[in-house]
């Protein structure tokens, strides 16, 4: 009987893989006759692969049992890296370009291989700019885990802090930078204007000459640049006399201001129709009598700070044009009652 018994498992197979289908379904397991295979082969045994009965060895593979992890491994081996330039900081920066429009699921799939990749190299920020032409990657950049830094006209800045670390990304600038310009001709008046819009709009206020800084310019030539454009006087720079720092004020970001001494090289005055509602030459002590700059204490400091400049009781700060340790030129801002010293003393050494 024993030796019936082991012949008839031997000649009808069982299809195990429907028995444990049948047996996920139902929580009472049964042999059916759809989960065992009834063809019986009566084909000579020497042309079957030698089999254990116990099942300790590996059963054949099914046909193509291994293509969908060969094709895995293939996808996983040929997924293409992104580009990237490694920064200062020890951090990956990744400039996304081109004009074709780029699949956010491919992208995906490489952001994703790529991090994990950064993470092995022990990469810290990673940093993504997106142009504009490809903002729909926008959605599928943030789903991986990264947030807004800056933005600019033409493109995104977004960051990832990959490691199991302290996050130390700087936060985005904090500083907007503006400018004053203080400006007096021969007859000691006064260069000041009122605006067509801002807080001063309609209120008969005379102020000198404002403006911000733009982007890589320095503080000397938007001064001279802002008078320029609001008043057609050209001029030169001679000092910053003042500064002062103010919080949340544009865009809740910080404010720096320069009140900046120019003399002038020209005296007509063409105003900026656009910006400029009037513009003239004031005596600088009737500007100092407004009474808006005699109740505003900053108006007022700096009021007096320009009456001590032409007393030549003040001196401020002068632009020297020097050298970063990375070869950039750049001005050093420096006391300028010993500016003429230091300038002197260089130009011997060199």
């Amino acid at each position: 009987m024993v030796a019936v018994l082991v012949l008839v498992l031997w000649l009808v197979p069982i299809n195990f893989a429907a028995l444990s289908s049948s047996s996920s379904s139902s929580s009472s397991p049964s042999l059916s006759p759809s989960s065992i295979n009834r063809n019986v082969s009566f084909t000579p045994t020497h042309l079957h692969a030698q089999r254990n009965l116990l099942g300790s060895q590996p059963q054949p593979p099914l046909p193509n049992a291994g293509l969908a992890q060969e094709k895995h491994k293939m996808g996983e081996s040929n997924i293409e890296m992104l580009q990237a330039e490694e920064d200062k900081h020890g951090g990956v920066v990744v400039d996304v370009e081109g004009e074709h429009p780029i699949d956010p699921l491919h992208f995906s799939s490489q952001l994703q291989a790529s991090i994990s990749n950064w993470r092995q190299e022990g990469k810290k920020g990673v940093w993504i700019k997106l142009p504009i032409q490809h903002s729909n990657l926008v959605d599928t950049v943030v789903k991986a885990g990264f947030r807004y830094h800056h933005a600019e006209p033409d493109h995104l800045m977004l960051v990832c802090w990959i490691p199991h670390s302290p996050d130390t990304i700087p936060p985005n600038a904090s500083h907007r930078l503006g400018i004053g310009a203080f400006l007096i001709n021969n007859n000691k008046e006064l260069l000041v204007v009122q605006e067509t819009g801002g807080r001063f709009k309609d209120t008969g206020i005379w102020k000198m000459p404002t403006g911000t800084v733009n982007e890589g310019e320095d503080i000397c030539a938007a001064a001279i640049r802002e008078v320029k454009e609001e008043t057609g006087i050209e001029s030169e720079f001679v000092e910053i006399l003042a500064f002062r720092q103010s919080h949340k004020s544009f865009f809740q970001k910080s404010d720096m201001f320069f009140v900046s001494m120019l003399r002038p090289l020209s005296f007509d005055i063409q105003s900026q129709a656009s910006e400029i509602v009037a513009a003239k030459w004031m005596p600088i002590e009737e500007y100092a009598a407004q009474p808006f700059v005699q109740e505003n204490d900053l108006f007022r400091f700096i009021a007096e700070i320009c009456l001590s400049k032409l007393d030549g009781k003040y001196t401020g700060f002068s632009n020297l044009l020097t050298t970063t340790s990375s070869g950039k030129k750049t001005y050093l801002y420096l006391n300028g009652r010993d500016a003429n010293n230091l300038v002197a003393s260089k130009s011997q050494q060199d």
